[in-house]
């Protein structure tokens, strides 16, 4: 069995977005963006799809991981390149670009 060689991919922060009438709504106070993230950053992922890049928020990783398989398993058979996907927090979600790189 040949083995597969590996899959870099990278994953770019679009943007950072608030709810913040939701986030008054439900919170009772005014809310602020993410944290975690900063719009441009950057993280490779040259390692097996299940473990996340240093620093990267884990909720997001959960979030964005079944990307990433379609990278690492889809794009072996047609799939796509590039995928636009957000974090699942409702009142300030990040939106994110995961895409199969060489670099």
């Amino acid at each position: 069995m040949q083995k597969e060689e590996p899959i870099k991919c990278k994953i770019t922060v679009l943007k950072r977005t608030i709810h913040q009438d939701l986030y008054e709504q439900y919170r009772g106070k005014p809310g602020n963006l993410c944290e975690v993230f900063t719009e441009g950053q950057e993280f490779i992922i040259d390692s097996p799809p299940f473990v996340p890049p240093e620093g990267f928020c884990p909720w997001a990783w959960a979030d964005i991981r079944p990307f990433l398989h379609g990278i690492y398993g889809g794009m072996r058979y047609g799939g796509a390149d590039v995928y636009v996907t957000c974090c699942t927090d409702g009142f300030r979600p990040v939106l994110f670009k995961v895409e199969r790189t060489t670099a």
